[in-house]
Order: structure tokens, then C-alpha cells, then sequence
């Protein structure tokens, strides 16, 4: 089993334990900040049982169906995910604004304080783990799902908060506010999965300096007298560079041929963990106008 699969499966199972524990007492306490920790949790079950299952898709090689390879599920996974977690977001507020109209109580505080302080421990163990499976891996969806437990971190200790704040004062205020801006930190996070997503998805170039970079590896060939049609995109762990080489017309195809490994190789190294699908075609001279 690889490392991203083994993560998106202990996610889940952290994620299943934490919503036993905070849906249970959020429904029985009435707490919003807590209910909304719940629903987020519950949320993040299901994105990491979903994403175990696009990484094992996207892991699949290339075939006669799919060139390319199915790197792009991790992206239509990120804004379907992100997609989920804003209406959830768009849930809760409305819940908070309904509470505050009510002027419900919350009860069983001591109990939720308890859960919500075993939830913070979990999850900030759980962050690190998949912080460091997403450094190594550069996986999309490990990062998504890092990043999903990281606002959990942030959200726990604003219920633990607005608990204490709530039993120390007795105003439940605190308790809507704290669960609205919850509610809002929610949805601008699930805003950032679906743009990075659909990015992808739309097969954005690579970061302007790694772009940068590959151009400085081929302008460092002396045989190379120019190059254009450059282009760049990432899908999964695949990264795809295509370029149009010029070189002097007397070379010999062999020695043009070595000259591009050369360049090939060089690309490569700038990221190891990724898989490069470098398409590099020669040219005799320079035939490329603006029009092209």
C-alpha cells in the first residue's frame, strides 16, 4: 500500500472516531461551535474515504483509454470536495443565526469541554502525520486533507473558547459568534480546494520560478540557439513540459539527440518526487512566428 493511500485511510478513521465523539455531545448540548466541529468532521470522513479512493484511481498507469494517465481526478476530487465543505460551511452559519434567534442554552458544557480537548490532541497529531506524508509525496490530495485537519486544529480551539467563555460568563452570544466565524473560515478554505482544483483542471502552468528555472537549463546549452512554444502543466504526480529546441542546422541528429537527454535529465532533477513527461521536438532553424 503506498503512503497516500495508508494516509487517507488513517484519516478516515480519525476522522469517523472524532465525529462519534463531537456529533454526540454537540447534539446533546446544543452548543453551535460544537455542532459545527462535528459536521466538519464528519465532512472530513467522508473527503478522505472519497480521496482514498481518487488516489487509487489516479495511481493507475497511462493506458490505451487514458494517454495522459487519470492525474486529474485528484483535481475534479479537490473541487467536488471543495464543493461539499462550502455548502456545509453555508449549513452552519445558518444554524448559528437560527440559534441566536432562538436564544437556546447550551447544557452538558464540562462534558464538551472534555471531547473537544481530546479532539484538539487527536487532530493536531493527525496534522503533523499528514504533513509529512504530503512533503514527501507532493500528493495534491494529501495536502488537501492536511489542510482540512489544519482548520480542524484552528476550529477546536475556538469551541474549547467559546466553551469556556460560555460557562464562565453564561453568555450564549459568544457561542454563535465563535460558530459563525467557524462557519466562515470553512468556507473560505473549501473557496481555496476548488480554485486550486480547477487550476488543474485547466491545466495552469507550473509556479513562474520552476519555469524559470527550466528555461535557465536550456539556455545554458551552447548548442541551443533558441527554443520556443515552451509549455507546462501538472496532473497528480505526472508534470508535463513540451519545447521547441533550435539548433544549429549542420549538427548531427546524434549529437542534438545527446544534447537533449542532456536538458531531459537536468529538468528532472529540479523535482525527483514528480514524474516528468518531457516532449522535446528539434528544429534546424528557428520557424516560429507569432503567428504559429
Amino acid at each position: 500500500m503506498t503512503k497516500e493511500r495508508k494516509a487517507t485511510l488513517i484519516s478516515s478513521s480519525v476522522a469517523g472516531f472524532l465525529t462519534i465523539l463531537k456529533l454526540g455531545i454537540g447534539l446533546a448540548s446544543g452548543s453551535v461551535a460544537v455542532l459545527a466541529s462535528a459536521v466538519d468532521s464528519i465532512l472530513d470522513m467522508f473527503v478522505s474515504i472519497f480521496n482514498y479512493l481518487a488516489i487509487s484511481s489516479s495511481e493507475k498507469p497511462a493506458d490505451e483509454d487514458f494517454n495522459y494517465g487519470r492525474g486529474k481526478i485528484e483535481a475534479i476530487a479537490s473541487v467536488i470536495e471543495g464543493t461539499i465543505i462550502f455548502v456545509s460551511g453555508l449549513f452552519l452559519l445558518y444554524h448559528a443565526i437560527q440559534k441566536a434567534y432562538s436564544n437556546e442554552s447550551a447544557i452538558y458544557v464540562n462534558e464538551a469541554l472534555v471531547v473537544m480537548t481530546i479532539s484538539l490532541i487527536v487532530t493536531i497529531v493527525l496534522v503533523l502525520y499528514l504533513n509529512k506524508v504530503a512533503n514527501i509525496t507532493k500528493n495534491m490530495l494529501i495536502k488537501t486533507d492536511a489542510l482540512h485537519y489544519k482548520t480542524d486544529v484552528y476550529t477546536n480551539i475556538s469551541v474549547l473558547v467559546s466553551l469556556i467563555l460560555v460557562k464562565l460568563t453564561s453568555y450564549e452570544l459568544i457561542d454563535v459568534l465563535i460558530g459563525s466565524v467557524i462557519s466562515i473560515y470553512i468556507m473560505y478554505s473549501a473557496y481555496l480546494l476548488i480554485k486550486e482544483g480547477i487550476l488543474v483542471l485547466l491545466d495552469k502552468a507550473l509556479d513562474i520560478k520552476c519555469v524559470e528555472k527550466i528555461i535557465k537549463i536550456i539556455q545554458s546549452e551552447q548548442q541551443v540557439n533558441a527554443y520556443h512554444l515552451l509549455k507546462t502543466r501538472e496532473a497528480g504526480k505526472n508534470i508535463f513540459v513540451e519545447v521547441h529546441l533550435v539548433y544549429n542546422c549542420i549538427i548531427t541528429l546524434m549529437e542534438a539527440h545527446k544534447v537533449t537527454d542532456k536538458i531531459e535529465s537536468s529538468i528532472q532533477k529540479l523535482d525527483v518526487k514528480k514524474k516528468w513527461i518531457i516532449n522535446i521536438h528539434m528544429d534546424p532553424y528557428d520557424d516560429f512566428t507569432s503567428d504559429n
